[in-house]
């Protein structure tokens, strides 16, 4: 049985880049090099230390240092503040998928403020701040000043840090890993993954399996042998609570740009006759590709059909596969139209375009 699900919040999008300088003081200290200690001091002072910036409000006026794990009581406050005139945030990606008003982010002349009212259980997750080093309008991260902890938010009645949906699919690549998000919202939590069919409980034993309590089960080495449907289960206090469901599904095409094709209905056409050019794209089961045409009409303003669609395909020992493709079409062939027709397929990992001629007979 599945424990009903909160759905995702509106977020507030981070904060963009401000132009400025920021002005540094040497702290070069002048040693004695006769005195052995102060120069051993001077040595290990040679290099840059990392001072956490980050301060938790815990009552109105007090402040602390948070722990790199807190537990808070959904519902709180969260107010948190890192020092420097340019501070930037990270936070849980759900709180980042809509302009969610909970979610106030500011600067202040000496330090950035980070404040989240009616906190949830889905909130839970990692914050952080560092602040920047600015020449002008270009910055980078200063590391010397960052700030981070993990917030888990308990909510009476869920163990698990809600999912917007009871079913989900995690895609098995053999070239990096994969994660089952199962992550807890009590510190105290037993947690188990299971497998649906043929029931029984999957091992984390460390070597191919880990659990992290910030992201879930971990397969360190995924491959087809782990495909099936698995659930997580938790347990703390008494009482128990099953996770949504995954289906794990082994991608067959390693990681790359598009593997891309092209193929016309034909490469010699008659006048007044009807052609399609198709491009096709093998990939990864959850990796998009966009598809951009260039045509001999296109100057001529030339009318086309252009359509893209995509579906997975299961190949053989359940490896999966997804196929994009985009169709052209050209009705009442002219002469204009003849020449050749270029596709270019797009993913995040590159591009590439194919090319094939049609000619006018």
């Amino acid at each position: 049985m599945f424990v009903p699900v909160t759905g995702q919040h509106p977020p507030k999008n981070k904060h963009p880049k401000e132009p400025g300088e920021n002005r540094i003081k040497p702290t070069n200290k002048k040693v004695k090099p006769k005195i052995p200690k102060i120069k051993d001091r001077d040595s290990a002072d040679s290099t840059p230390k990392t001072q956490s910036i980050m301060m938790q409000m815990i009552d109105k006026g007090r402040f602390q240092k948070p722990a790199a794990t807190l537990s808070l009581m959904a519902g709180q406050t969260l107010e948190l503040r890192c020092k420097g005139n340019k501070i930037r945030w990270s936070y849980p990606a759900y709180l980042d998928t809509f302009k969610d008003t909970r979610l106030s982010v500011k600067q202040h002349e000496r330090y950035g403020q980070l404040t989240l009212v009616n906190s949830t259980a889905a909130d839970t997750g990692e914050f952080s701040c560092w602040g920047q080093l600015c020449n002008g309008y270009i910055c980078r991260r200063d590391e010397a000043k960052t700030g981070s902890t993990y917030i888990i938010f308990t909510e009476k009645g869920e163990l698990f840090v809600p999912s917007p949906s009871y079913f989900d699919v995690v895609y098995l690549n053999p070239d990096r890993q994969a994660v089952v998000p199962c992550r807890v919202t009590v510190l105290s939590a037993k947690v188990t993954l299971h497998r649906e069919f043929p029931a029984k409980e999957i091992q984390a034993n460390g070597t191919d399996i880990v659990y992290d309590m910030k992201r879930g089960f971990v397969y360190l080495q995924p491959h087809s042998d782990h495909q099936g449907v698995v659930y997580c289960k938790a347990e703390a206090g008494g009482k128990s609570q099953i996770s949504v469901k995954y289906q794990l599904l082994y991608a067959e095409v390693p990681s790359g740009p598009p593997s891309t094709t092209i193929l016309a209905s034909a490469n010699k056409v008659k006048g007044g006759d009807d052609i399609s050019v198709l491009c096709t794209v093998l990939g990864e089961p959850d990796v998009e590709v966009e598809f951009r045409w260039i045509y001999p009409g296109q100057k001529d303003e030339r009318p086309v059909t252009i359509q893209d669609t995509w579906r997975l395909i299961h190949r053989g020992l359940g490896h999966t596969t997804r196929i994009s493709q985009s169709v052209l079409i050209v009705e009442d062939f002219e002469m204009v139209d003849a020449g050749y027709y270029i596709c270019t397929a797009q993913n995040l990992r590159g591009q590439t375009s194919v090319a094939t001629t049609v000619e006018f007979s």
